[in-house]
């Protein structure tokens, strides 16, 4: 159900966000996000369950992340965060993406073909390799409170944050390099602070 419905709203925010530009060419900026509050609101007026209502605007959200990938091979942080952000999503997403190629275009259809087989490839590479679905820091929020001697806070979810955003950008780091990147984070706040 959600992915037809994604399919049938995903293009609602082009009335929104249409603009004529100079020269004749029309744009449609942003309209990925503009659709998924919009969906969101007429879901929930048709009284769509929270869940239908949050994978559908999800899917309407990321449809268009992909044409970036076309324009040029991501690095192995953007597929990570590509898979992360579409979550339990993400075969929805690849059937979504696929089917809004409409062009008639012959060789930008097989180009855009070609770019979205080559990332399945890179996301099955990197799952295979990392465990790319169960993306979690080196170290978990028990480990952090013991290693920089804090209480369970705001300042927890923080770290648990950098660490998170560092094995997305650079995988899996090990624990000792973990721990180590963690208190230069850490002593990084403590300088700011007293600066």
């Amino acid at each position: 159900m959600p992915l037809r419905l994604a399919a049938l709203l995903h293009d609602i925010g082009k009335p929104e966000t249409r603009r004529l530009e100079p020269g004749g060419t029309v744009t449609f900026h942003h309209h990925d996000m503009v659709g998924a509050k919009l969906a969101i609101k007429r879901l929930k007026a048709l009284r769509f369950d929270k869940e239908t209502t949050a994978h559908v605007a999800r899917l309407i959200e990321l449809h268009l992340r992909f044409f970036g990938y076309s324009e040029g091979a991501w690095s192995d942080s953007a597929v990570r965060r590509y898979v992360r952000d579409a979550g339990d999503q993400l075969d929805r997403l690849h059937i979504l993406t696929r089917a809004d190629v409409t062009t008639r275009n012959k060789r930008k259809a097989d180009r855009l073909a070609h770019a979205y087989d080559d990332l399945e490839r890179r996301i099955a590479e990197l799952a295979e390799r990392e465990e790319i679905d169960a993306v979690r820091p080196d170290l978990d929020g028990e480990q952090i409170m013991a290693i920089l001697n804090l209480p369970a806070g705001p300042l927890v979810g923080q770290a648990y944050s950098f660490l998170l955003n560092l094995r997305l950008d650079e995988g899996p780091l090990g624990e000792e390099e973990a721990t180590r990147r963690l208190r230069e984070w850490h002593d990084s706040l403590a300088g700011n602070e007293s600066g």
